[in-house]
């Protein structure tokens, strides 16, 4: 532990022992990044690596940035979401670990754009991003820091979208690794990390019983099969909206009710969105919404939401407790939005368990030693987390629970690589 104080801007550097505490209980439930961690303290692969960091502040991010910290980076980190950061956990980064950190639970959009940019100044050599405005940042305001940068990693769906896009405009100046695709991050961070911790924040925003409630889960990707299942557990009826007819027919097979968001607006008592796009639910699902219906967002961005929209079509606004908002529409019914639509998981609550994180940051750990090691000689597109990494990280999650699985023998190996062989 490093007890000088680093430069940041944080709401208040007393919450540090708070923040100490609650980033060693998370790395309790950490294995796998803690073996890397301890790989990174003998081995030092970022030795001299500066690193800007566009991150969830949380007790989760804290044990990566003390692990690519430990690996000999000089890391700088700042907040990916105005309602994300645990303020405590910023502090203590600052204050004993020696992190700067940038980052203030309900900073104001200056603020948030003020803090990437802190992050930018030290001129870094490699990016994490969640949700891509570190490099977009880069690459609109800060192009005279492009030609120092090696590689980036990137965290979320909505980031991958975001980068894909500008890779095939030709926009994009530097390789970046989707950690998002990684088998062992969306299979269990997406699936079961959102599924899990989305119902968390809902309820604690609300104390509401699931049982018999009608829940609307926009988007069966990973996070809103994720959602559904959790929701189904509960004793909820899932019903799922999707314009992927492949997503929307796993859905009905998987025994979901799946509709258009018109119709389901009508129906509706919970709204969850994570579709990554935009106004996933618009002013015209709103209008048709019946009274009391809760509405929230796990997706990256709050514009999977059409909240102008509403405000326009509402006869009154006003907050009704912590992170609830009461619209009520011209008919007389309450909309209630919820954490102004900004991931719920995270700004009710405290977003995906340390246990399954670890995985996420696993990989986010070694892809950025790999970038280190082979980003010079990477073009600039988006690229998968290589398979040996992701296997890896898959070992040492089994090896942490006490797992031992089987092995191909030679005979096996060479059947699977081979085709003569028939019946």
């Amino acid at each position: 532990m490093n007890t000088k104080t680093a430069i940041g801007d944080v709401k208040d550097r007393a919450l540090s022992g708070d923040g100490v505490r609650r980033i060693e209980w998370a790395a309790r439930e950490m294995p796998v990044l803690r073996q890397i961690q301890d790989r990174f303290l003998k081995e030092k692969p970022l030795k001299g690596i500066r690193l800007a960091a566009c991150l969830h502040v949380t007790t989760e991010t804290a044990n990566l940035a003390i692990a690519l910290r430990d690996g000999g980076a000089e890391v700088h980190l700042c907040a990916s979401n105005p309602l994300s950061t645990q303020d405590d956990v910023a502090a203590a980064l600052n204050v004993e670990y020696g992190i700067p950190t940038y980052a203030i639970k309900g900073e104001d959009t200056k603020t948030y754009y003020k803090h990437i940019n802190a992050v930018l100044d030290p001129k870094p050599h490699v990016t994490l991003d969640d949700g891509a405005d570190l490099v977009s940042t880069l690459l609109t305001d800060r192009t005279e820091l492009l030609d120092g940068i090696i590689g980036g990693c990137e965290e979320t769906t909505t980031g991958v979208i975001r980068l894909r896009s500008m890779a095939e405009q030709g926009r994009l100046r530097y390789p970046i690794v989707a950690v998002n695709d990684a088998d062992t991050k969306h299979f269990f961070d997406n699936q079961y990390g959102t599924g899990q911790s989305t119902l968390d924040g809902i309820t604690r925003a609300t104390n509401l019983l699931w049982a018999g409630k009608k829940v609307v889960v926009c988007g069966y990707g990973w996070c809103g099969r994720g959602v559904a299942s959790r929701a189904r557990g509960m004793g909820a009826q899932a019903i799922i909206t999707e314009v992927d007819p492949i997503r929307a027919l796993e859905a009905a097979m998987d025994g979901h009710q799946v509709m258009p968001i018109q119709e389901a607006s009508k129906v509706g008592d919970i709204f969850i969105t994570l579709t990554g796009g935009l106004k996933a639910i618009s002013k015209e699902n709103f209008k048709v919404m019946k009274n009391g219906a809760i509405v929230s967002n796990s997706g990256h961005f709050n514009v999977e939401l059409d909240i102008e929209g509403l405000a326009a079509i509402s006869k009154s606004r006003r907050t009704v407790k912590p992170l609830v908002e009461e619209f009520v529409l011209p008919s007389g019914n309450r909309v209630f939005l919820l954490a102004e639509g900004r991931l719920i998981n995270l700004a009710a609550a405290e977003g995906h368990p340390s246990a399954v994180m670890d995985m996420s940051f696993a990989n986010q750990a070694l892809a950025t030693e790999h970038l280190v090691k082979n980003g010079k000689s990477l073009e600039h597109q988006v690229y998968p987390v290589p398979k040996d990494i992701d296997k890896e990280v898959g070992r040492l999650k089994l090896k942490a629970m006490g797992i031992e699985i089987d092995t191909l023998t030679a005979d096996q190996a060479k059947y699977l690589a081979s085709w003569e062989m028939g019946t």
